[in-house]
């Protein structure tokens, strides 16, 4: 049947141009075909960027037969339509290689070139239909929309280009079961690379592809987007080698290998998809495995030694979406410090700042910028802890210390953003943990119910303007509800809590862990963040599918294993 369907592509290509639709139950690949000279690098390109670059079979020099692939092929006329590409540009499209190898007419060229076969797309898009997910692009009679990132390929000798990706729209409700069904086919791409604003990709529109066909979103769909073996022919086009080939995009080469999960998927290691912030509209992928330890982490610190009713505060993932968006920021600002104890000097109480520590040390283990706010009353205590911090080795360095003033009702903004511009945020994500919140009435309460605004700076501000600046997500931390961020459950800390009426945070987080004890989220933060990145499916999906694996040395395990919350280490 194989067999006879090339012969049908050798006889009438331009029926079967597009095989997004015809590949029966087969895998597909992307073509390409280079100078002898450049193979090795290619090859090497191609296992750097494996997610673009899945590749199924190198040719000898001169080959054009893959047997391991398809029996009875010849590459020469076995795809509908090739480029061709001198020094770099596409000079034309052609049906058929066999004038190359002609060797009265060219001297065969092709017997000097390799060929490269490298998974494609269009082999899961039959399982994806049997899941229930519709494919949009069949749907509207279309090819597939592809587009050139701003993501840069791991680059290898003269190859160095652009990620290519695939845009498929998906409804939201169907996101589990696309990332699930791609993630077992990593010979075509694997699971998504990004889900949510091709903004973040340097995508700026759909409505214009840099290949395929442009497909529309329907209500309800989230566009999401697969790494593209069409990378290959941007790494074409930055080599510049003086004669090459590929298929054209949408036109590709059938095997006859079946559209089959891969046999070593563990279950437990399948990514699922969460929502992570609306503005800019961004999921994130982690395995089953790691967000069931995560989850098992909520449940732990959401035990209740004070009996208070924190159980009914809680919101379930919390605690892992806080996680998955402090693993996608690079510069997070943490604030702490209630002055409950009002009478004594210093008033603050000790649930807080360990915490705060806690999830500074990790964070700056992972490379992120971390920040400290504190009210101009409390910096000389703040900086003694982090001085200590420092001193024990919990800390490897200082962290800026900074205190923000109410100057003007543009105070906030210009703290947040450079020259006040909403574009250019200093920080990506806003953590509070067991900070004092405004109240409705623009008090500030402790549980006793009295009111502490005199020892309180405005830091709430902060938190409210965030909530106007795309890119900007908030955490807060709380045990009893009257925390700033904690304004997300204040409707449940007013009904449940004692004096919830009056001392109930108004001031809302994107995301609101609860605890028992403050601390204890701010330990369990540092361990989320361990456990994503030790994740694969969140690392790869981190890293847009690129990069050689593993990726992850020893010397940075350990590192991030020092580096977790312990008896010995909380200050």
């Amino acid at each position: 049947m194989l067999s006879a369907l090339r012969t049908g592509c050798r006889r009438t290509w331009r029926s079967l141009r597009r095989h997004s639709s015809s590949s029966q139950g087969y895998q597909q690949a992307n073509v390409v075909v280079l100078p002898r000279r450049l193979a090795d690098d290619f090859e090497d390109f191609c296992h750097s960027n494996p997610a673009p670059l899945p590749l199924l079979y190198r040719s000898q020099s001169g080959e054009t037969s893959c047997e391991p692939l398809a029996k009875h092929a010849d590459i020469r006329t076995d795809i509908s339509e090739f480029c061709v590409y001198e020094d770099g540009r596409l000079v034309k499209t052609v049906s058929s290689l066999q004038s190359y190898s002609d060797l009265a007419r060219t001297g065969s060229q092709l017997a000097d070139m390799v060929t490269f076969y490298l998974g494609c797309s269009f082999g899961f898009e039959g399982r994806l239909e049997e899941a229930g997910v519709p494919i949009r692009n069949v749907e509207q009679g279309r090819n597939v929309s592809m587009f050139r990132t701003a993501v840069p390929c791991v680059p290898k000798g003269e190859f160095r280009c652009p990620l290519v990706v695939t845009m498929r729209p998906v409804p939201a409700g169907l996101l589990d079961a696309a990332v699930e069904v791609t993630h077992q086919n990593p010979r075509a791409h694997g699971a998504p690379v990004h889900v949510g604003d091709p903004a973040l990709l340097g995508i700026l529109d759909l409505t214009r592809p840099d290949y395929g066909d442009p497909v529309e979103l329907r209500p309800g769909d989230v566009p999401v987007f697969w790494a593209c073996g069409v990378t290959s022919i941007e790494a074409i086009l930055s080599s510049k080698p003086p004669l090459a080939f590929s298929h054209s995009p949408g036109c590709m080469f059938l095997t006859d290998i079946p559209d089959a999960p891969s046999a070593d998927t563990d279950p437990q290691l399948a990514p699922l998809c969460f929502l992570v912030t609306h503005n800019p509209l961004l999921y994130s992928l982690v395995s089953k495995a790691t967000a069931g330890k995560i989850r098992q982490l909520e449940r732990i610190i959401g035990d209740d030694p004070g009996q208070r009713g924190i159980a009914a505060l809680f919101v379930q993932d919390e605690l892992l979406r806080c996680c998955l968006a402090l693993s996608h920021s690079s510069s997070v600002a943490i604030v702490t410090g209630f002055p409950t104890h009002h009478q004594h000097s210093p008033p603050d109480e000790t649930d807080g700042p360990p915490g705060a520590i806690a999830m500074a040390t990790m964070l700056l283990s992972l490379g992120k910028r971390v920040t400290l706010l504190t009210d101009r009353r409390a910096a000389d205590m703040n900086r003694a802890l982090v001085d200590e911090a420092v001193r024990t080795g919990v800390l490897k360095a200082a962290i800026p210390l900074v205190i923000f003033e109410d100057r003007g009702p543009d105070s906030a903004m210009h703290f947040l953003c450079h020259h006040g511009d909403p574009t250019k945020p200093r920080f990506d994500h806003l953590v509070a943990i067991e900070r004092s919140g405004r109240a409705q009435d623009g008090n500030y309460y402790n549980m006793r119910g009295v009111n502490i605004k005199h020892l309180v700076d405005p830091i709430d501000d902060l938190f409210l303007a965030a909530q106007n600046i795309p890119g900007v997500m908030t955490t807060g931390i709380g045990d009893g509800g009257n925390e700033l961020g904690m304004g997300k459950v204040k409707e449940k800390v007013k009904q449940l809590m004692p004096k919830g009426d009056l001392v109930a945070c108004d001031v809302a987080a994107d995301c609101a862990v609860t605890a028992g004890v403050s601390n204890w989220a701010g330990y369990a933060v540092a361990c989320g963040l361990y456990l994503l990145h030790t994740c694969p499916a969140h690392q790869r999906y981190l890293r847009r599918g690129l990069g050689l694996q593993p990726v992850t040395s020893d010397l940075q395990l350990q590192d991030w294993r020092r580096n977790l919350p312990s008896v010995q280490k909380v200050p």
